[in-house]
């Protein structure tokens, strides 16, 4: 039976139910997290909270009966304390009453007071497009004295069923690596303390029964709309079901409440599957493309220079450059670091925002002119949290450092790549690069903004505490300021590559950088789980010259032109140096970008299972089955001479297609062992119930090629 005073909470949304139990005493428990249990009357869901109790009072009490949304140690929880504070140097152990609720269908308030101790907590759980799960707290000082938040992290339960848990690590230009393990018992837990979320961060951690799979198996999922510091956790005991979760690190004494004030937690997003980890992608992307802010506009190709001419800003070169990206059919063309005052190498000069006179002697207008009369939007680089000890700014305020006081700044302490952190918490600094770059870009008509952040907040110290909560809610303002005051401005999030690239960062950025790494072999692999999140059209991608700038591959036009339409597409390459064949290719590149675009860029994103090791399989569908894109990569040797047939889901079983290859762009070299005969029948038509159980014949592709496979329906409806 429901115990007296509780109330129950159903939230549904596109296939994904959430159940709350409300009790009069204590917090917010959630009964049910997974598929959607359709209407729940009261006696359905008086069975719902029999079925899934753990035993019958007065049993023991020395443990929790129900998880709530934030256990306590008082609560009898043995695993990571969900919240913890402290008064005035002493710990808080709050006792909860629930005074107020406010909900809908989809989203839930529940506002939860202790009294005795001055606090109030208001939790809001939200269901929300694509079924992803928003939760997050605030907690509010309504005492005396000082209230240090320790840490505030959002968790839902899992079922004990799930046996595997996968995290993200990795490094610069080898983001988001994942790793899976048997789930760990007792309290697990991925941390990253780099001031960005980092190349290393845990990304996202999920659980599942049995090896993670992309089109089948039920997945529980969790990543944080956070660019800082964070902490991913994972609570397996052995009396209660698996808890997973995330929240934000907060350093020893960074965050103090005084009386009135509020912290609010990042919110944490939950996917639920049981469709295998594409399904987690589905409810990614249909939450994130139901933005308000999510571009509405046609993702236009970019040529991005920093490839090209790395700090060689000679005018003439660049006018070129940009003549010859019109030809080519660039529709925004990005001049990256280098253009600013003294700007030669990454020795010095940031926070100086203003064009070079000596690389421009006659300012940046007649390149931004000819850019925009060329109809290409204009891009320039930025690194506004960052500052170089030369730079003019830093000898007028050695003060806007954010550092540790107590050691001195050298190029032996805390500087990275020549570079220190600039305190946008202070108000002075932060008016500072505001008004420089917005004279910058109102002046240039600037219409996107690449702004990097190429370093990690090494001892950030803001007003005698750790600074980097105050760091990140200030540049997301900057950011929004900038924006405000330039409608139509466009910011991609770059980080030495993808070292902040989250749900975050995104509430405030139309784009990010998934990898400094233009080495097409290995930018599929932190592409794949960048996507794992981010539809692709918030995914730059970037042909890039070969070899390969970080990695010395060389790889043939065609394959690095068929991985970079996996994204939001562009080029980071001197085509100055370019043979007509390749200008050839590279122009119908730029056309098929543009054609597929409106499929690529609104479709649901496949990972087909149980392909040759060999190959990497990712697709596109559109939303109503009449077209799909599948590209086929070989990243080395076929292990086998006939490679598995290709099972495609997602397309209408009761609808025929034609198959055709896309090689405007170069054709894929094949192998002798096997060209199936399809490919040689014009037009071959299939029915989509056989591509989904039989499957499609792939042929053997020498190593590092790509096939480029559009699938369209016969039958329009």
């Amino acid at each position: 039976m429901t115990p007296p005073g509780v109330r129950h909470l159903v939230l549904s949304r596109d296939g994904c139910s959430v159940v709350l139990s409300v009790p009069v005493t204590g917090l917010p428990a959630v009964l049910h997290w997974g598929a959607d249990l359709g209407a729940l009357g009261a006696e359905a869901l008086d069975a719902l909270e029999c079925a899934t109790s753990r035993q019958t009072a007065p049993g023991t009490l020395d443990t929790a009966w129900r998880l709530s949304l934030l256990p306590q140690e008082g609560d009898g929880w043995s695993g990571r304390p969900g919240l913890l504070l402290a008064r005035d140097g002493r710990p808080v152990f709050p006792r909860w009453r629930v005074s107020d609720v406010d909900h809908s269908q989809d989203d839930a308030c529940v506002r939860i007071t202790a009294t005795s101790d001055g606090l109030v907590l208001r939790s809001r759980l939200a269901v929300g497009a694509g079924g992803l799960v928003e939760v997050a707290h605030e907690v509010t000082n309504t005492g005396g004295g000082l209230v240090e938040v320790v840490h505030v992290e959002a968790t839902l339960p899992v079922p004990k069923t799930a046996d595997r848990l996968t995290s993200f690590g990795g490094r610069w230009s080898q983001e988001k690596a994942p790793t899976t393990m048997a789930m760990p018992s007792g309290a697990w837990s991925r941390e990253t303390r780099r001031g960005r979320a980092g190349h290393d961060q845990p990304w996202v951690t999920f659980a599942t029964e049995g090896e993670p799979l992309s089109t089948t198996g039920q997945v529980w999922a969790v990543h944080l709309g956070w660019s800082a510091d964070m902490r991913h956790r994972c609570d397996r005991v052995s009396e209660h079901v698996t808890l997973l979760g995330a929240g934000e690190l907060l350093r020893p004494h960074e965050l103090h409440l005084a009386a009135g004030e509020t912290y609010r937690t990042p919110t944490a997003y939950f996917a639920w599957s049981d469709a295998g980890l594409d399904g987690v992608s589905a409810r990614f992307h249909a939450w994130v493309r139901a933005r308000e802010q999510h571009p509405r506009s046609t993702r236009p190709l970019v040529l991005n220079v920093w490839e090209a001419v790395y700090f060689d800003h000679d005018p003439t070169r660049l006018e070129a450059l940009a003549r010859r990206a019109a030809q080519v059919g660039v529709e925004r063309f990005v001049v990256d670091d280098g253009w600013f005052l003294g700007r030669r190498d990454d020795t010095s000069s940031l926070g100086d925002w203003v064009v070079d006179p000596v690389q421009y002697p006659d300012g940046m207008e007649p390149l931004a002119d000819l850019v925009h009369g060329l109809g290409m939007q204009l891009g320039l680089w930025f690194e506004p949290e960052m500052v170089c000890l030369g730079s003019e700014v830093a000898e007028a305020h050695p003060d806007w450092l954010l550092h540790n006081p107590a050691s001195v700044p050298d190029p032996e302490g805390l500087s990275h790549r020549h570079e220190y952190v600039l305190d946008l918490a202070n108000p002075d600094a932060f008016e500072h690069v505001r008004s420089q770059m917005s004279e910058v870009i109102g002046r240039l008509g600037v219409d996107y903004v690449k702004w990097d952040h190429n370093r990690d907040l090494l001892e950030p110290v803001h007003d005698g505490r750790p600074g980097t909560h105050q760091q990140t809610i200030a540049a997301y303002r900057l950011m929004d300021v900038l924006k405000a005051a330039h409608p139509g401005l466009e910011i991609e999030s770059c980080s030495s590559g993808g070292a902040r690239t989250d749900l975050g960062i995104l509430a405030h950025a139309d784009r990010v950088w998934g990898s400094d790494n233009n080495d097409p072999v290995e930018r599929q692999e932190s592409h794949r789980w960048t996507e794992l999140v981010l539809p692709p059209e918030l995914i730059g991608s970037h042909v890039g010259p070969s070899p390969a700038h970080v990695s010395g591959r060389t790889t043939e036009l065609s394959y690095r032109a068929a991985v970079a339409l996996q994204g939001h597409a562009g080029l980071e390459w001197d085509l100055m140096g370019c043979t007509e064949d390749e200008l050839e290719r590279v122009t119908a590149y730029a056309a098929l970008y543009k054609e597929l675009r409106p499929l690529l860029h609104t479709g649901t994103v496949i990972h087909p299972d149980h392909v040759d090791p060999a190959l990497r399989v990712r697709g596109v569908v559109a939303p109503d089955g009449s077209r799909a894109l599948l590209t086929v990569t070989s990243v080395r040797g076929a292990d086998e001479a006939l490679a598995p047939r290709l099972r495609l889901t997602g397309l209408d079983p009761d609808r025929t297609y034609t198959v055709r290859v896309r090689d405007e762009i170069g054709g894929a070299r094949m192998g002798s062992w096997c060209t199936p005969a399809w490919m040689s029948k014009e037009p071959f038509e299939v029915g989509g119930r056989v591509l989904a159980e039989v499957g499609l014949q792939l042929p053997t592709l020498q190593p590092v090629q790509a096939l480029i496979l559009q699938l369209d329906a016969v039958d329009p409806r």
